[in-house]
């Protein structure tokens, strides 16, 4: 039976590599970029396509290991590792892009949504093996 919190990991990643493939139409690339250097456009680009490859390993890796993700050291390492990556997104927003907008606070939540989804698996993996 496939684990709740993971199957809504997965989903979370999922959703947004879908969100990050859209960048080139929500964003005009690479027209909008077209003001910046060629290294500037390609490091922007490079970086979405990435994000989106992780993202989709995220989702790959939560639907095909959740027995390992849950019992062992590297999956609690993996889990640890996705909170503090989403924690660290949720600062870098605050710190890079203050913006008073509806969108921009949405991601705000979705970044969140990101430390409590992978969080609580975590959490519970460390009170199964005594910890807390």
């Amino acid at each position: 039976m496939q684990d709740p919190w993971l199957l809504a990991c997965a989903l979370h990643s999922l959703l947004l590599a879908a969100f990050h493939a859209c960048f080139w139409r929500l964003f005009d690339w690479p027209r909008s970029l077209a003001a910046t250097s060629l290294a500037n456009r390609a490091i922007v680009q490079i970086a979405n396509l990435r994000l989106i490859w992780f993202f989709l390993g995220v989702t790959a890796a939560c639907l095909a290991f959740p027995e390992e993700i849950r019992g062992s050291v590297p999956g609690r390492a993996f889990l640890g590792f996705m909170v503090v990556f989403w924690l660290g997104r949720t600062i870098e927003q605050w710190l890079f892009l203050r913006v008073r907008h509806a969108g921009v606070q949405a991601l705000t939540l979705v970044f969140v949504l990101g430390c409590v989804l992978f969080g609580v698996p975590l959490l519970q993996s460390l009170q199964a093996v005594g910890f807390g």
